[in-house]
């Protein structure tokens, strides 16, 4: 078998021409293009190239993207908000809209996924009133979720109790999907009560209840709920 040829045999490389780099593109370049797309693959994909910026002056853009009637834009959207985290919290709060359902469910999974706990009101209502069991499910994830330790520490235990409080309301919801998702919420939130005997054992108390439920429709759910208790009681 012939192994490769010798150097000298070799093809010479094609000659490469270099293009100069190309300029990097700024934020108000990449919010100008969402502003001007003009269809819906063009806003999504405007609004994807913004949300991988992940630049806190793209927040105002990506809420605003939260009320158009294109769902792939709002999870690109989301997606950028979470990227850009604690930052984009103030301007999603400043512009949360009571008049279009769609913009305020989008809100509440963008700040279920950032946990800042400047949400927790928001999430607090979601869970409790809102309409949609997605967006009741990604507020109980959310209230499991703050993160608690960018507070002061005095502070952390009243909020903890509050979210403690929504999440067994939240047991009693008539859909599963939010069911399982309390479950997951109240695992989470359970190292915030680790210091304080009787607020624990309330959370494990309403993970028996939906372990235990005989009326439970979904076994995921009590399974869910079994899993939690295991990996919480000694």
């Amino acid at each position: 078998m012939l192994g490769p040829p010798p150097p000298c045999e070799r093809p010479l490389p094609l000659a490469v021409t270099i293009s100069p780099p190309a300029q990097p593109v700024s934020v108000a370049d990449l919010v100008h293009a969402v502003q001007r797309a003009d269809s819906a693959l063009g806003l999504l994909q405007a609004t994807q190239a913004l949300a991988a910026a992940a630049h806190p002056e793209g927040a105002a853009c990506l809420v605003e993207v939260l009320g158009f009637n294109n769902p792939g834009a709002a999870v690109a959207a989301v997606d950028g908000l979470i990227a850009i985290g604690t930052p984009a919290v103030d301007t999603i709060l400043a512009n949360i809209d009571g008049t279009n359902y769609g913009a305020r469910a989008w809100a509440v999974r963008a700040l279920a996924g950032i946990g800042d706990v400047r949400g927790l009101e928001v999430l607090e209502d979601a869970l409790g009133n809102d309409i949609g069991p997605s967006v009741r499910r990604a507020a109980a994830c959310g209230l499991g979720q703050l993160r608690l330790e960018t507070v002061p520490a005095e502070e952390r235990q009243p909020l903890a109790l509050r979210c403690l409080r929504a999440l067994v309301e939240g047991c009693r919801d008539g859909e599963w999907v939010v069911r399982y998702a309390v479950a997951v919420g109240l695992e989470a939130l359970a190292p915030a009560l680790a210091e304080e005997a009787a607020p624990l054992q309330q959370l494990c108390q309403a993970l028996r209840g939906l372990s235990d439920d005989p009326a439970e429709e979904a076994p995921v759910v009590q399974l869910r709920a079994r899993l939690a208790l295991r990996r919480l009681e000694p």
